[in-house]
């Protein structure tokens, strides 16, 4: 006797995919953020392992490393090189002596060929994807003068803009000077060291160093261009300016991120926390000098 087979309707069938569909747009973004966790978590290892390699320098040295070091012949006067930045000058306390960067020597050297133009994982954040390895820097004239390693971190100089004021310092890392724990008067822990920046609105960023004769041009068109030191520094402008983490101006100096909540940070004492794109102008102009007896409580 033949039997009629159960099987499911088009109907049904094409409730089961609706179904399928409304689950999985409902677990995608939970993915997501889960995913993004893990990446927030991994950039902010790689800013607390920078830490540990800041407090090895200062322990060796009795000093963190200067924002960079450059020949000038007056005080925020153009560098006349050699120009290597803060984060070079850790490679010995990174595992990275491979490496082997001679900072007596100029970046653009041809002994630094290959040291100038390598990646290093630990100054990429992972929720950067769409950084390039490597970019190109150019003079003024629109001549190029090397290509450079792309890094997502850089010094925190303080409040002044690192082009026109690279040695007049409030923070902690600027161009020539070595800023000791006891010069931090503000205290370590409320004070910036290291951030972040994205590929997407500051993609001459690296760790290498302030190239010499360096132009970082603008997103901008309205704005000016900068030189050699936004390669490897930052600086929180003025309350005035309301520059703070993630702002809308599109400075290429400025601190930016891909990470949705905010900006991550590594303080002086070696602590990493995120600074939410919301805070208080008068409070992230405080947390970026070392010295300016500014109230920061509620941080």
């Amino acid at each position: 006797m033949w039997r009629a087979r159960k099987a499911f309707t088009l109907i049904e069938l094409l409730v089961v995919i609706a179904i399928i569909g409304v689950l999985v747009a409902l677990l995608l973004p939970a993915i997501q953020a889960a995913r993004e966790a893990a990446r927030r978590a991994q950039c902010q290892n790689n800013l607390r392992q920078i830490g540990v390699a800041m407090h090895s320098f200062h322990s060796a040295r009795r000093a963190f490393p200067p924002g960079f070091v450059s020949r000038a012949t007056s005080t925020d006067g153009p560098g006349l090189g050699t120009g290597w930045a803060w984060a070079a000058h850790l490679l010995p306390y990174l595992e990275e002596t491979n490496l082997q960067a001679k900072l007596d020597h100029e970046i653009t050297d041809p002994i630094h060929d290959l040291v100038r133009v390598t990646p290093l994982p630990i100054f990429l954040c992972p929720s950067d994807p769409g950084s390039l390895p490597t970019f190109s820097v150019a003079d003024e004239m629109g001549d190029e003068l090397t290509q450079l390693a792309f890094a997502n971190y850089v010094g925190v100089g303080g409040t002044y803009e690192v082009t026109g004021y690279p040695d007049t310092g409030t923070g902690v890392l600027f161009r020539n000077k070595s800023i000791r724990v006891a010069d931090i008067t503000d205290g370590t822990s409320s004070t910036l060291m290291v951030g972040e920046r994205g590929s997407t609105r500051s993609p001459k960023t690296t760790w290498v160093g302030a190239v010499t004769n360096a132009n970082v041009p603008p997103l901008n068109p309205t704005y000016e261009n900068e030189g050699p030191p936004v390669l490897v520094l930052t600086n929180t402008g003025t309350i005035d300016d309301d520059r703070v983490p993630n702002n809308p101006l599109d400075h290429v100096e400025d601190s930016n991120s891909e990470h949705p909540q905010g900006v991550n940070f590594l303080f002086c004492d070696g602590s990493v926390r995120i600074i939410n794109n919301e805070i208080a102008t008068r409070l992230w102009v405080a947390l970026g000098t070392r010295a300016g007896t500014e109230i920061t409580d509620g941080f």
